[in-house]
């Protein structure tokens, strides 16, 4: 079948078995927010999660597009950290993201850059991952905290679920900055976090470090790095939507009950929380990331994917370090 001018196969295939939505349904529910989901994710190359056989299925990420893809599908250049290049998808309008669905997609990875512009990162993303023994509350509190703290350095921020156990606080951004600056200025808001919170949150990298703390994930800001997007659907058998929320909905939200099958009514009744979303300075971050280093801190680690960095730490384990001693 036909649907926004794309070729849509098997539609009735069930991609989600917890009610047995099926593609067609998550055709008709990216229709359906088409147009928050287009103000966060449009013109920004993805990456793409694919299970051709539902969320239960076997899955993979692919980066670069088939090389089948149509001639008015638009694509750009992607570098991974070692410098590999490969043409990624644009979420140049709803036609390619249901392309993309068409073809087992349940998931986009974006980047936090615009295809036309990818020396200039627009975006600060702070990831609040749960360790374990931390439960959504906990998470909840981190969440209100960092806006606390955001809001004190002049700098607005929204909040989002990331459609599992976790919540996003985005900042837009002004573009003067790249991604080494954002990331810089990532690794400033946590460390201070877990100065203010020690008991709650978290900056340290390695795990065996985190104790029962939210983690602070600055390394989500590293060049390069995608993040689930906005109004984009896990690939969860119920069908889970990392779904932008409003501040005074954070006490009471619920991430498992935002689905494709309760999104859409959401967003009929109270619109797009993030429809004010305004660019921010990240100044304010970047003095703090300077005081930081001139202090004397390193900079923290970075992913082992990621080359040797100026004035990073040795990136090892804690605990295999003091193994290595003689």
């Amino acid at each position: 079948m036909n649907v926004g001018g794309v070729e849509i196969s098997h539609p009735e295939k069930v991609y989600f078995t917890e009610r047995g939505e099926t593609k067609l349904d998550l055709v008709r529910y990216y229709e359906s927010v088409a147009g928050p989901l287009l103000a966060r994710l449009g013109g920004r190359p993805l990456l793409l999660e694919r299970h051709p056989d539902g969320a239960s299925g076997k899955s993979w990420f692919q980066k670069r597009v088939p090389k089948s893809t149509p001639d008015w599908v638009t694509t750009t250049v992607v570098a991974t950290p070692n410098g590999t290049t490969s043409d990624a998808l644009v979420a140049a309008d709803l036609a390619h993201i249901l392309w993309a669905v068409n073809l087992g997609c349940i998931g986009f990875h974006v980047w936090p850059v615009h295809a036309a512009t990818p020396e200039v990162t627009d975006e600060l993303r702070v990831d609040l991952d749960p360790s374990p023994g931390i439960g959504f509350p906990q998470v909840r509190e981190a969440a209100g905290l960092t806006r606390a703290l955001l809001e004190e350095l002049g700098i607005e921020a929204h909040l989002k679920t990331t459609g599992s156990r976790g919540l996003h606080v985005y900042a837009a951004l002004e573009p003067n900055w790249d991604g080494y600056q954002v990331r810089a200025a990532a690794v400033a808001l946590a460390r201070e976090l877990e100065r203010r919170h020690p008991d709650l949150m978290t900056a340290q990298w390695w795990k065996e470090e985190r104790g029962a703390r939210v983690f602070v994930d600055f390394n989500q800001n590293a060049p390069h790095k995608t993040v689930f997007g906005a109004w984009c659907v896990r690939p969860r058998v119920g069908a889970q939507v990392s779904a932008p929320i409003g501040w005074d909905e954070l006490a009471t939200v619920e991430p498992a009950e935002l689905t494709i099958a309760t999104v859409p009514a959401l967003v009929a009744e109270r619109g797009d929380p993030w429809a004010d979303i305004r660019p921010q300075s990240l100044e304010p971050l970047l003095e703090m990331s300077r005081r930081d280093l001139e202090s004397g801190l390193m900079d923290a680690p970075w992913p082992p994917v990621y080359p040797k960095m100026p004035n990073e730490p040795p990136r090892v384990a804690p605990s295999r370090a003091k193994k290595a001693q003689p």
